[in-house]
């Protein structure tokens, strides 16, 4: 069984924080982020009263460009939402070939769904879980070749004398008769380095390609400069081989172990990659005060932060904008006021049919579920669907439909909600 740390802790800040809106990003320092100064500021970017502003904003531009944007409970909605159960703070799932859904829970349980009769099990033997304001138990996916190796992936927050760090380890999955199961021979095959003391910004989102090489979004855990520093993995997404290894084709292969992990850097906090139909990577990232980003990741590029960005430092500090630094490579998309982005799926499936190619990405602050038309080398924001709740992810299921995690993280459950054509 899992063993936890500071669960009573967490529950204690779950209720001091049920009146905040925004849990997932922790206000940065203009310099450095304390213990100390992430209990004691603000856990919004920005103000309800701004929120709104910006929805009625989206709202009359989609409306002018004949695009749907609705709110729940109405008939204009263009899907049926239906809320399927509930878990403890979810922060990921996955799904099984059988049709059953795996699910991470923020304190360190990995649960098993079975849609079928609407029951929850436990699988042991999950690592030792470190829960923080923004961390604990975070991704799970499976490995490519699943149905022959039961092998899956989880990314997690670890502690030690020399701080924090998100960890992903590998292990099989065995599943037993009574809707439940256990991880063995658990491995860890990835950190990052090097440790931190404070308790945000892991980023920590798994995918794999069609290649069969695992890709981690590592971010700079609120401490600006590992991004723009090739002797540390923050503020970086990486690329692996599915063991560990470093492929021989990375950018930075020559520049030491640390570097040869890296595919992009200057990242601040990645909670959503997906790959479209034609294998390129798409990630969206946290900006800091205001500036949240979506990027197209191409090897090898720099995407500037904490030297450029969009949005500013929290205490006000400005920070220069993309177009200053052409070096960088800039975002498709910056959203000011912030949609909070967490969770990203390229949608592909046959029950929208419209929908097909567009991105979807779930917002935290903005409780939204936000659509993106991609295009060739730009991107632009075709739907907006207010869901009053934080979601915190975006997975498409084996039927077409889309499905959304509640991050749960305001009233101490999380919903599993379907969404399906209205008919």
């Amino acid at each position: 069984m899992p063993r936890f740390r500071h669960s009573l802790l967490f529950l204690a800040m779950l209720g001091l924080l049920s009146a905040c809106d925004k849990a997932s990003d922790t206000p940065d320092q203009a310099n450095t982020t304390t213990a100390a100064s992430e209990s004691a500021g603000p856990t919004d970017r920005q103000d309800e009263a701004a929120v709104a502003e910006q929805a009625e904003e989206t709202a009359a531009r989609l409306a002018e460009a004949g695009e749907p944007t609705a709110n729940p409970g109405t008939a204009d909605l263009p899907f049926e939402v239906a809320e399927i159960t509930r878990f403890d703070a979810p922060w990921a799932m996955t799904f099984l070939p059988d049709g059953r859904l795996l699910v991470t829970e923020m304190a360190g349980a990995l649960r098993l769904h079975d849609l079928t009769d609407n029951s929850t099990g436990s699988i042991s033997g999950v690592p030792e879980v470190e829960l923080v304001s923004q961390g604990g138990l975070g991704d799970v996916i499976l490995h490519p070749d699943f149905a022959s190796n039961q092998m899956i992936y989880l990314s997690y927050v670890e502690a030690d004398d020399s701080g924090r760090g998100a960890a992903v380890a590998r292990a099989h999955l065995v599943l037993d008769d009574e809707g439940g199961g256990a991880l063995e021979d658990l491995q860890v095959i990835w950190r990052q380095v090097p440790k931190m003391s404070g308790g945000g910004h892991f980023g920590y989102r798994l995918l794999f390609d069609d290649a069969g090489k695992l890709w981690i979004s590592s971010s700079e855990r609120q401490e600006f400069d590992p991004a723009q520093d090739m002797n540390s993995n923050l503020g970086k997404i990486i690329r692996l081989n599915d063991d560990g290894s470093l492929p021989e084709d990375n950018p930075f292969v020559d520049q030491g172990e640390v570097a040869a992990q890296i595919w992009s850097l200057g990242h601040r906090n990645i909670l959503g990659m997906a790959f479209d139909t034609r294998g390129r990577l798409w990630a969206h990232e946290m900006g800091p005060k205001d500036g949240d980003e979506l990027n197209l990741i191409i090897k090898g590029e720099n995407y500037g932060y904490p030297l450029v960005s969009n949005g500013e430092h929290y205490d006000g500090t400005p920070i220069p904008d993309h177009d200053t630094r052409p070096e960088f490579r800039a975002p498709l998309i910056t959203w000011t006021p912030v949609i909070s982005p967490a969770g990203l799926v390229i949608y592909d499936g046959e029950l929208f049919p419209d929908w097909q190619g567009n991105a979807f990405i779930g917002g935290l602050s903005s409780r939204s579920l936000v659509r993106v038309a991609l295009e060739d080398e730009s991107a632009r924001e075709a739907g907006r669907y207010d869901m009053q709740r934080r979601i915190r992810e975006v997975e498409q299921g084996p039927d077409g439909a889309l499905w959304l995690l509640e991050d749960g993280m305001r009233g101490g459950n999380g919903a599993l909600l379907r969404l399906t054509p209205r008919t």
